[in-house]
């Protein structure tokens, strides 16, 4: 007499989710999903972002794996996040500024403290590729939002946003039109490669529909709203895909068409034109006039914060300081150039300079520097890492963006989550925890 098969129940991913109290799958589940939440939300809300990345937090706790975390937080790539933390914690000693201030320029630092974290939980996560998948999906949702503004300026939750004294505020319906170019400038190049992947591999229905995506962002930069600044970072962007994926052929190829687009878009496209024709127009203002224009305010900016630093080269004058010493260096009416006041230079190697000199110049230099080096080889993480990165070098030129709560947040995910999944791929990874296999196990 043969006795009957007993066969285990199926496991849904909801029962999963809800077993996280006693069931190590279901803890870092958990934390993917929440880690996919924020990828959502960093487009559309700030305190969003907040909540969920503490909630990640508390949710990635339990999960640890002490000696092999405590081991991950050695590595370079964590060092130096949590040194720039650690430098402005302690640049707090030497600074002139109130407490107030201090502490307050300390807060941008922090989220670096998440970096590492997300290296160690996404080296053993299988789900890093759903991060980046939220994240296009999120960006695709709000680009359609900008074109609904864009013939509807009553929509927007931003109506009174404009780029420009004389610019018209269409095409946002959150934020600004430097978060939102940032958004679209990175999801435009970021799709090249799985493009490229998928036509290589005949995958056409595949291929056109990225490309749709991508076609859309690009016109909705061209046609509705774009930052100067991702004007001028994009195509450096596009020429590091073109230089470590396609062949030389191709690159001339598409060369001789980006210029044609890019002619046709300069003709059709009045928003481009103004635009661009801003550089030289606003340098010209500021110029004859002392005018506070955007890029007359930069120029201003760094000539000041260079002064600052060469008075203090070695180790800045400390955490907070900088407004302070724009207070000091103010010259005339503040309605003119001259006579503005900031904390924040716009650059990021001034901005660290200013307060931390040479010592953090080196830090965030070296930091940069190890985490492109994390990017080499191939694949679409170490493509999607390579390029957040070379993306936050080059727009932290014209702005603090690693300081900054958007771009610095695009860097910690992107990084974080990239790098992880790219340690992973390069050497012997922590034990993963595959949610995904039990369930089709026991189904």
């Amino acid at each position: 007499m043969t006795e009957p098969v007993r066969k285990e129940p199926s496991v849904s991913w909801l029962s999963v989710v809800l077993s996280a109290r006693h069931d190590p799958f279901a803890r870092i589940l958990n934390v993917d999903l929440l880690t996919v939440l924020i990828a959502i939300l960093l487009p559309w809300s700030t305190t969003g972002v907040v909540i969920a990345a503490a909630l990640w937090i508390i949710a990635l706790v339990p999960t640890l794996e002490v000696r092999t975390f405590l081991r991950s937080l050695t590595r370079p790539i964590c060092v130096l996040p949590i040194a720039v933390f650690a430098l402005a914690l302690v640049g707090t000693l030497w600074s002139d500024a109130s407490w107030g201030a201090r502490l307050y320029a300390v807060g941008p630092t922090t989220k670096l403290l998440v970096l590492p974290l997300l290296l160690y939980h996404f080296e053993r996560s299988s789900r890093g590729v759903w991060v980046f998948v939220a994240f296009l999906a999120s960006c695709t949702l709000l680009m359609a939002a900008s074109w609904l503004v864009a013939f509807n300026p009553h929509l927007s939750l931003k109506p009174n946003f404009s780029p420009g004294p004389n610019a018209p505020a269409i095409g946002i319906f959150v934020k600004n039109y430097i978060d939102q170019s940032q958004e679209f400038a990175l999801c435009l190049v970021a799709l090249a490669y799985p493009i490229t992947t998928f036509l290589r591999a005949k995958r056409f229905f595949q291929a056109a529909l990225l490309s749709a995506i991508a076609l859309s962002f690009a016109v909705n930069m061209a046609f509705v709203v774009v930052s100067r600044t991702a004007l001028v970072t994009m195509p450096i962007m596009l020429a590091v895909f073109a230089l470590f994926h396609l062949k030389w052929r191709t690159n001339v190829i598409i060369f001789c068409v980006a210029v044609v687009l890019s002619a046709l878009a300069w003709v059709t496209s009045p928003q481009l034109r103004w635009t661009t024709t801003t550089f030289l127009r606003d340098y010209e203002i500021y110029r004859e006039r002392n005018q506070p224009t955007s890029i007359g305010l930069r120029l201003e900016f760094w000539q000041k914060s260079l002064r600052f630093f060469s008075d203090a080269p070695i180790a800045g004058h400390g955490t907070g300081s900088t407004r302070g010493l724009f207070e000091q260096a103010a010259t005339g009416p503040k309605v003119l150039a001259g006579g503005q006041v900031i904390g924040n230079p716009h650059n990021q190697t001034l901005n660290v300079a200013v307060q931390w000199g040479m010592i953090g110049i080196i830090v965030l230099y070296a930091m940069w520097w190890l985490h492109l080096l994390l990017f080499r080889g191939d694949g679409l993480a170490t493509w999607i890492g390579l390029l957040v990165v070379v993306q936050n070098i080059f727009t932290s030129l014209f702005n603090s963006h690693l300081f900054d709560f958007h771009e610095g947040w695009m860097y910690v995910l992107g990084v974080g989550v990239a790098g992880g999944m790219a340690l992973d791929i390069r050497q012997a990874p922590i034990q993963r925890v595959n949610v995904d296999d039990r369930i089709r196990r026991t189904a």
